[in-house]
């Protein structure tokens, strides 16, 4: 019972630390910062651009800060498992 506890508490422990870590993208002005749980923060585009660049860059930057926000969460959670990547 013990260990599940002491699970609950580190899992705990790990979203805790997940909302705190803080993951920023830019490209062409447009600029993405979302958490180590993959949610967004802030988003600010760039007038300047076209609304199919705008389009573009907002995906591409929204996806590398979630790829980044996933590879973040696996490598906590393999040093709270033990598991290595």
């Amino acid at each position: 019972m013990f260990d599940k506890l002491k699970d609950l508490k580190r899992l705990k422990d790990l979203d805790s630390s997940l909302s705190k870590e803080v993951i920023e993208k830019e490209r062409n002005g447009i600029k993405v910062i979302i958490n180590g749980k993959s949610e967004i923060i802030s988003i600010s585009l760039n007038p300047n651009l076209n609304k199919e660049e705008q389009e573009k860059d907002l995906k591409s930057c929204i996806n590398d800060a979630s790829n980044e926000a996933k590879m973040l969460m696996a490598k906590k959670a393999s040093q709270i498992t033990g598991f290595g990547l």
